[in-house]
């Protein structure tokens, strides 16, 4: 494998001018950068990524700590910053954690250990787990994906989750529903909690009175999803419409409807979260409350650059606003 000191002496120049000429860090002459460039085909040489980095004290590597889950969202969320890091000339690491702060501890070591320039952080583990963790760590620019802890002095790209449930619990009042049902997430989890504040604030705004019995509690999962309808299908007065934390939450919804004999919407209508490429395959396609993915994942790689390459203001907070989706899992009833 060929060196810089043979590119140099087939070039006839010092090993520091072809240097500057490979990394582009000093004015080289037309006539020696051509020589340079020639010995440099000529010899098939590729600079060493590992001397570069530890030169240049960076690998061009980002890390991404993301909790497994069933959920589609997820998995949509990692291609699409796998691809904007591509855009941006840098490599992705990905590692999972299973929902176990002490696989989260051993993943942070295994990446700062490949020395990563940044991390992404879009994990569920408890919020005291995760702060812990990073708070006995080395200093390295993190950002927050929307899921993490929320006491971390880090920058955060947000969905306004408020909002979502705010605009998803209005589109099923404006269609003239009053019973309302709501399958959140885990309620010790940010977006569970902004999703029912903006469906009570929906709920206030119409002047329709809040009922406990309406609301339980899921887990942003399919199975959550399953048992969430089952147990408000079971109340004395069911509601005529859910609401549900998110789209894989709403699958296990059909499921369980499917299950009662009943169908989407003539029985019941059906609102999600997410927008993930599954639910406009439902049947019928489900409306839904769209999150800007591609927003989220360049937003969250550029702002993670941006500290990397020295920025040094406050952390930040980008919120990130959601749209409804209107597909065909909604029954006017006015």
């Amino acid at each position: 494998m060929a060196t810089m000191k043979d590119v140099a002496r087939l070039a006839g120049v010092s090993t520091s001018t072809v240097s500057h000429v490979v990394n582009n860090t000093r004015f080289v002459s037309d006539e020696i950068r051509e020589r340079i460039l020639k010995a440099v085909a000529e010899l098939n040489y590729s600079p060493s990524a590992l001397a570069r980095s530890l030169k240049l004290n960076q690998t061009r590597t980002l890390g991404m700590i993301v909790t497994t889950s069933n959920n589609p969202f997820f998995a949509e969320v990692v291609a699409g910053v796998e691809r904007i890091c591509y855009q941006r000339g840098y490599t992705l690491v990905l590692c999972n954690t299973e929902g176990d702060p002490e696989r989260l501890r051993h993943n942070l070591e295994v990446l700062l250990q490949k020395r990563i320039d940044g991390l992404l952080l879009m994990c569920t583990e408890s919020h005291s787990a995760s702060a812990e963790v990073f708070g006995q760590r080395p200093a390295i620019p993190i950002v927050v994906m929307d899921w993490g802890p929320l006491d971390s002095k880090v920058d955060r790209i947000q969905d306004n989750s408020a909002q979502g449930g705010y605009l998803a619990t209005r589109h099923l009042l404006e269609q003239g529903h009053r019973k309302i049902g709501l399958i959140t997430g885990p309620l010790d989890k940010l977006p569970a909690q902004s999703r029912l504040e903006g469906y009570r604030r929906a709920l206030e705004e119409a002047g329709i009175l809040f009922r406990p019995e309406y609301v339980v509690e899921g887990d942003f999962e399919f199975a959550g999803g399953i048992a969430g309808m089952h147990q408000l299908l079971a109340l004395a007065e069911p509601p005529t419409a859910v609401f549900a934390g998110n789209d894989v939450s709403a699958v296990g919804v059909y499921r369980a409807l499917y299950r009662a004999g009943l169908q989407v919407p003539q029985d019941m209508s059906v609102v999600g979260y997410d927008d993930i490429e599954l639910a406009r395959y439902l049947t019928p396609p489900l409306t839904t409350i769209h999150q800007p993915q591609e927003d989220l994942c360049r937003q969250a790689v550029d702002t993670l650059l941006d500290r990397i390459q020295g920025a040094d203001d406050a952390p930040r907070l980008i919120m990130l606003e959601p749209a409804l989706i209107q597909r065909e899992s909604v029954r006017c009833v006015r």
